[in-house]
């Protein structure tokens, strides 16, 4: 595929909503602001918070700082947007880390709640960090977590239930990879997305996320030091293969083309 200058990246990003105009609402946005700030777990996405971010306007003003959604309050219903800049900001600080794995030839785990739309992104990168001596890491098999399974397709952690997998936004994944790994079997880098990136990033692990405007406990995160870097995007788009030319530019900016 051929790279896309940044320019060109932007646009397609806007062209097929992965950023720009996205499809996720915006009440739907500050429901999950408000619920993050009233101490829903579910919307820490494994981060442990405390009491710092009890006012959703705060957290209003990270995600629009951090992701371009709008930052007027009293807009309350109607489209919300990513910064489509925002996003290869985050994609340029991604591959800086990637590349830091790559000459440390690190030990990296890839996961995923996004099976649907994700998985090809992270076996790509996963692949690319192969071919240059890293060490995939491969979990445990017999891992259990929220009455199901976590498996492995393609390098990629994700959680199976009922012979499907699933979207899920728990922690609880993560933290079954990391205790079956042991502190010998620690990854120096995770690259992941909801609960299984905000988890590893809590319990110490350098933790890379994608994230879309309704999960804000990633941009806090990083905001705050626990996340590396966490990636603005809408996280589930019409169509898996219009993720390819943001993970081929990702890949070229950190020399792993």
């Amino acid at each position: 595929m051929p790279i896309l200058s940044r320019a060109a990246l932007v646009e397609h990003l806007v062209r097929t909503r992965i950023a720009g105009d996205v499809a996720t609402p915006r009440d739907n946005n500050l429901s999950h602001y408000r619920k993050l700030a009233n101490g829903d777990r579910h919307y820490w996405l494994g981060l442990e918070l405390g009491d710092r971010w009890t006012d959703e306007q705060d957290v209003l003003a990270v995600m629009a700082e951090r992701c371009g959604v709008v930052d007027d309050p009293a807009h309350r219903v109607g489209q919300d947007t990513i910064d489509p800049e925002l996003t290869v900001d985050g994609l340029d600080r991604m591959a800086a880390r990637l590349r830091k794995a790559a000459a440390g030839r690190e030990r990296v785990l890839f996961a995923t709640g996004h099976p649907g739309s994700l998985i090809d992104v992270h076996s790509r990168v996963a692949a690319a960090l192969r071919a240059q001596g890293c060490d995939i890491v491969r979990i445990p098999g017999g891992l259990v977590a929220d009455e199901g399974y976590v498996v492995q397709f393609a390098d990629v952690a994700v959680f199976e239930r009922g012979a499907s997998l699933w979207h899920t936004h728990s922690p609880e994944p993560m933290n079954a990879i990391l205790d079956a790994l042991g502190e010998s079997g620690r990854p120096d880098l995770v690259i992941a997305d909801h609960g299984w990136a905000g988890r590893a990033g809590q319990r110490g692990v350098d933790s890379v996320g994608y994230a879309d405007c309704n999960d804000p406990a990633l941009f806090i995160g990083e905001a705050e030091g626990t996340m590396q870097v966490t990636i603005p995007l809408d996280d589930h788009v019409l169509d898996p293969r219009f993720y390819e030319p943001l993970t081929a530019y990702t890949l070229a900016a950190a020399g792993l083309a």
